[in-house]
């Protein structure tokens, strides 16, 4: 019979306002794969694509670009991301600062090639993850004495 395996450890000390804004994090990125879901889910494709047009090439050009905004979109990694994020954030455990920072290069590309849209709302779980980031930093046990410069120390 095997031990139970331990669980993860848990940061000595973890920043409650850093946990919340990745938990808030998390969140958001959650309730914006549920919403994209739900604004997309009426669509009149459904049928076409569970036949599987892609496999012999018949879709046309709108059914295929629609597929790739909507099932074969962001949808599905993004709610694993989400997942993920909380699943940190509960730990007390921050994710490293290039998480956010790639979510919002990503955003602001996406913006920059199609203009306004629901991308904009990508920008907020990428802030929430570097301000987290930050908060953790500044808020961690001897952040003061790292911020010091060595003649100060």
């Amino acid at each position: 019979m095997s031990s139970p395996r331990p669980a993860a450890p848990r940061p000595a000390h973890p920043a409650p306002a850093a946990s919340r804004l990745t938990l808030a994090a998390g969140w958001s990125l959650l309730a914006i794969c549920l919403l994209h879901t739900l604004a997309f889910s009426m669509h009149p494709y459904w049928a076409d694509w569970l036949a599987g047009p892609f496999r012999d090439t018949t879709a046309v050009a709108d059914e295929s670009i629609q597929f790739w905004g909507l099932p074969g979109g962001f949808v599905v990694p993004g709610a694993l991301l989400g997942l993920q994020i909380l699943e940190r954030g509960r730990q007390g455990l921050r994710l490293p600062a290039y998480v956010g920072g790639v979510l919002a290069v990503w955003a602001l590309a996406c913006l920059w090639v199609i203009g306004p849209s629901g991308f904009l709302v990508v920008l907020v779980p990428a802030g929430l993850l570097l301000a987290a980031r930050l908060r953790a930093e500044v808020t961690a046990p001897g952040a003061a004495a790292r911020r010091r410069s060595p003649a100060e120390r």
